[in-house]
């Protein structure tokens, strides 16, 4: 089901930050701790923020009828002491709700990040690695201007992509998770749709 080994678990040397110097920083700029590092985070814009909304509002009622959870955007996603993120969504499934209180402690079922062209590469690498370091079980990299999903499966050494999709994907790794790609696009447009010319 899944082809070509993205990357492995080699994890990285780590910073000299921990959870502890995370949570006494401001709220302003945005900030990422992954791997004993701090990262600065842009705000999202607008479409960023519609393609983000539609996933959630398409992938809810899936979460509801399992006993789930689709959380948009999270709480901060503590991954270990030296790891705190803030993905655009995520779901955890019913028997991994545990992990959800004020914040997310350990691995959700499923992260979702919305490319943008100052976090493509971040996500693509760094925050890759984490999740599979961490056993997020599936990770999708969602590509507005291509209009693309790359689907990532964790499997032995990594994550791995499923064949690339162009109707509708079911998650191997969470079934009752799955998604009409045309029906996502379509709704995606009807909402930028909305916005006044060149925003």
């Amino acid at each position: 089901m899944t082809t070509g080994l993205l990357t492995g678990t080699a994890q990285p040397a780590l910073g000299p930050y921990r959870l502890r110097d995370y949570e006494q920083l401001p709220d302003e700029p945005r900030c990422e701790l992954v791997f004993g590092r701090l990262h600065v985070t842009a705000s999202p814009f607008s479409r960023h923020q519609i393609v983000s909304y539609v996933l959630g509002q398409l992938l809810g009622p899936l979460a509801d009828a399992a006993g789930g959870l689709v959380l948009q955007p999270p709480p901060d996603m503590v991954m270990a002491d030296h790891s705190v993120v803030q993905p655009d969504l995520v779901y955890v499934s019913s028997p991994s709700l545990a992990i959800v209180g004020n914040r997310i402690e350990g691995a959700p079922d499923l992260v979702v990040e919305v490319l943008s062209p100052s976090t493509a590469s971040y996500d693509r690498s760094v925050k890759q690695n984490l999740y599979a370091l961490s056993g997020v079980k599936e990770y999708w990299l969602v590509d507005h201007e291509r209009r693309q999903i790359e689907f990532l499966i964790h499997g032995t050494g990594g994550f791995a992509a499923a064949p690339q999709v162009t109707g509708r994907y079911r998650s191997p790794a969470t079934p009752e998770i799955h998604l009409d790609l045309s029906e996502l696009w379509q709704l995606v447009d009807a909402k930028l749709r909305l916005l006044p010319r060149g925003r």
